[in-house]
């Protein structure tokens, strides 16, 4: 034996499990095809907001809320419909981790070096009704760090675990497949990559100097999804989400090609929910890129007006900030626009200072780095933060103006396929700003805006005083072309409650166990058909520590 268990996959749920392992005296070899300056995966890369259910902070802006307020928003969001078969397991996962999300996870995260800012942000506002997805209250909670400040502090223990012997880093090694012997996973093997000093998140070479083959006792699976393969999204498009985008931006680094899953399949795992899948609507070209392709998300609050690639506004559930999927069913399934892979933001700069925040670590320096008088400056001051103000100015996919008419024309440069008509999209805002002469309205859009209001959370930093958009005294105005981003895998390997992955005939294949996006955050489909965000770093966290204790455990 090499070790008592290899990991595969150097993200957050690989670094979580290896943390567990370590701390109860397992030796643990992790294999990672990327260089040591990528340790921590995607996590790094993230905004890092994290669900958590009536919590501190919660509590601190009056927000009520309760573990079975919780469970029936996720239970409503993930309207599993294959319970006897592929969400057996993915329902028990997403009960299990709604409860570790009301219970322990903050003050697990806590004693692992994890630190909340004050921040809850209401993510998924929800298709408008009771039972259906979304959060009936604000549960996005911001660590100082962003996702640096989630994967930080477990990339640094498996660096303290290296130095006492514990846990062998084999970086730009590449698993190819599994060993199995007498029906179990014994092991890994596959290639050595050249070495490659690239920056985290460029593409490194795929150059092989070599191979190896390294066994254990176990073999945990956590090597990400499928979101940088635009042709295995394609593949996996469920026709429910209508045509696939000819083009698409992409949201994670290039390594995140889910050949893991594929891998875990051919040695006899049972991948399952392959058509459930999170891409965003609001994505935007990165002007300063890191990877091909690189898209950014807006993080909208609920104001801005949404058109579609022909200039009709979107009908509920297409409402910023509302209905992810919801949303790219209207945008792909119609017909009509089905040509065009683009839609559109129109917004007034007062809506823009307010309400746009960008994914990414990068883009958020405040929180990042823990910069209190910046976040000050940028989240309460005047003008948008720093991050939108260079998009705005060099993004290729904004246009500002002060008139309308030069609006809409510089709309038309960018996307001269499905030119728009001045005088409807003039119409529709006109109709919108009339509602703005009560406090009551018939706009759902308004209504929204309205209620989100009421939460102190979102009235104080999130979402602007209700104006009309068209008031030169909250311009210029802002339009931007949004475009589908990928992102998350929400199928993957079948696991139990324990994560042992299950094979073809029903039960746990032994020797094998899967983590994180792998195993589609837990049982093949924790998520179900939608998310509640906040969630996809909570996933890696949660089944990489139930894998981690399940083994040591076991072994």
């Amino acid at each position: 034996m090499d070790a008592d268990v290899v990991i595969v996959g150097g993200g957050l749920a690989g670094l979580v499990a290896a943390t567990e392992l370590t701390a109860a005296g397992r030796r643990v070899a992790l294999v990672e095809q990327e260089n040591a300056g990528n340790l921590g995966g995607q996590a790094f890369w993230s905004f890092g907001g994290l669900f958590l259910v009536d919590s501190p902070e919660q509590r601190r802006w009056g927000i009520r809320d309760s573990a079975e307020l919780a469970w029936q928003d996720w239970r409503g969001s993930a309207q599993w419909d294959r319970l006897d078969d592929e969400d057996r397991w993915a329902a028990a996962w997403g009960e299990a981790y709604v409860a570790f999300a009301a219970g322990e996870k903050r003050a697990w995260l806590q004693q692992h070096g994890v630190r909340f800012t004050p921040l809850v942000g209401w993510a998924e506002r929800g298709n408008g009704r009771a039972g259906g997805h979304g959060n009936s209250v604000p549960r996005f909670h911001l660590p100082w760090g962003t996702g640096t400040g989630v994967s930080g502090p477990f990339a640094a223990k498996a660096r303290a675990a290296a130095a006492a012997g514990l846990l062998d880093l084999r970086f730009r090694h590449r698993v190819d497949g599994l060993v199995v012997e007498g029906g179990a996973v014994v092991g890994v093997r596959g290639a050595v990559l050249a070495p490659d000093e690239a920056p985290r998140g460029v593409a490194s070479n795929r150059d092989v100097v070599g191979d190896f083959e390294l066994r254990a006792q176990a073999v945990v699976l956590a090597s990400g999804g499928i979101g940088a393969d635009h042709d295995l999204v394609r593949a996996m498009w469920p026709e429910r989400l209508g045509r696939p985008p000819r083009r698409m931006l992409t949201g994670v680094p290039a390594h995140v090609d889910g050949r893991g899953i594929g891998i875990a399949e051919a040695s006899g795992a049972r991948v399952v929910n392959k058509d459930r899948m999170w891409h965003y609507t609001e994505g935007v070209a990165n002007w300063d890129p890191i990877w091909a392709g690189h898209g950014i998300r807006i993080l909208p609050g609920p104001s801005s007006m949404w058109f579609d690639a022909l200039g009709r506004r979107l009908p509920a559930p297409g409402l910023p900030g509302h209905d992810t999927l919801g949303t790219l069913r209207l945008l792909r399934t119609d017909p009509d626009i089905a040509a065009f892979d683009h839609s559109w933001f129109v917004a007034s700069q007062k809506v823009v200072e307010k309400e746009f925040a960008l994914s990414g670590s990068e883009q958020n320096p405040d929180l990042t780095n823990h910069d209190w008088p910046l976040l000050l400056r940028s989240r309460l001051g005047r003008g948008p933060t720093p991050a939108v103000a260079a998009f705005e100015r060099h993004g290729p996919d904004f246009v500002v103006a002060d008139r309308l008419g030069d609006l809409v024309a510089g709309m038309n440069r960018i996307a001269p396929e499905a030119p728009l008509e001045l005088a409807a999209i003039e119409r529709q805002i006109r109709e919108r700003d009339a509602e703005l002469a009560n406090p009551f309205t018939k706009d759902a859009q308004l209504q929204s805006i309205h209620n989100a209001r009421r939460a102190r959370s979102d009235r104080f930093t999130r979402v602007a005083t209700p104006h009309r958009l068209l008031d030169p005294a909250a311009g210029p105005l802002v339009a931007v072309k949004l475009h589908v981003i990928t992102r998350k895998t929400l199928g993957g390997v079948q696991t139990d409650l324990d994560g042992r992955a299950i094979g073809a005939d029903g039960a746990p294949l032994p020797g094998l166990w899967a983590a994180g996006e792998a195993a589609g955050f837990g049982g093949g489909g924790a998520h179900g058909y939608n998310a509640l965000e906040g969630t996809f770093l909570g996933g890696c966290l949660f089944t990489g520590r139930v894998v981690g204790r399940s083994l040591a455990a076991a072994l």
